[in-house]
C-alpha cells in the first residue's frame, strides 16, 4: 500500500508540472477546453438553437448569458488523480489502458453534464449556479473519479489482474 501510496504522489506530481507548461497548456489544454465548450454547445443546441460557442465560451444569444470554462473546471485535474491512480496500482498494462480510456472518458462525459447545467442554472439563479460551481459539481466530479477506480480496482480483482508486489523476506 505504502508503494502505491509513493507512486500515486509522484505521478501526480508530475502530471501536474506537465500540465503547468506554457506549450501543454497552448497546445492540450486549451483546444480540449475549446473542444468542451463547442459539444456542450452542441448538445444545448438540441433543446435551444440559440446558443453559441467561442473558444472557452458558450453563451445563450437570447440573454447573453455564458459561462467560460477555465482551467480548473475542465477536468483535467480530476483526470490527473485517476491517471495518477491507475498507473500506481499494481496491474498489467493492458487493463490500466483501458482503465484510463474508460475512466478519462467517464469523467469527461461527467464534466460535460457539469458544464451544461450550470449554462441552465446560471440563468435560472446565480446563487445556486455558485453554490453548484464551487462546492456541489467540484465534489461530484472528485467523487466519480473515486467511484470510477473503485470500479475499475473491483473489476480487477473480479478478474484476478492485480498483480502483489513480492513481500520482502525478513
Amino acid at each position: 500500500m505504502l508503494r502505491f501510496f509513493i507512486l500515486f504522489l509522484i505521478i501526480q506530481v508530475a502530471l501536474f508540472g506537465i500540465e503547468l507548461l506554457g506549450p501543454v497548456q497552448s497546445g492540450f489544454i486549451m483546444p480540449l477546453t475549446g473542444l468542451q465548450a463547442s459539444f456542450s454547445a452542441n448538445l444545448v443546441q438540441f433543446f435551444d438553437a440559440n446558443v453559441t460557442a467561442y473558444s472557452n465560451i458558450i453563451q445563450s444569444t437570447t440573454n447573453g448569458f455564458g459561462v467560460a470554462i477555465m482551467p480548473g473546471c475542465n477536468a483535467v485535474e480530476a483526470c490527473t488523480i485517476l491517471i495518477a491512480a491507475i498507473l500506481a496500482f499494481p496491474a498489467a498494462w493492458r487493463p490500466k489502458l483501458a482503465g484510463l480510456v474508460i475512466g478519462i472518458l467517464a469523467v469527461q462525459a461527467v464534466n460535460i453534464l457539469r458544464i451544461v447545467s450550470l449554462f441552465y442554472l446560471g440563468q435560472w439563479n446565480k446563487q445556486w449556479f455558485e453554490f453548484a460551481h464551487l462546492y456541489l459539481w467540484q465534489a461530484l466530479i472528485m467523487l466519480d473519479v473515486m467511484v470510477i477506480w473503485l470500479l475499475w480496482v473491483r473489476y480487477l480483482a473480479s478478474r484476478d489482474l492485480i498483480r502483489m508486489p513480492s513481500p520482502h523476506a525478513a
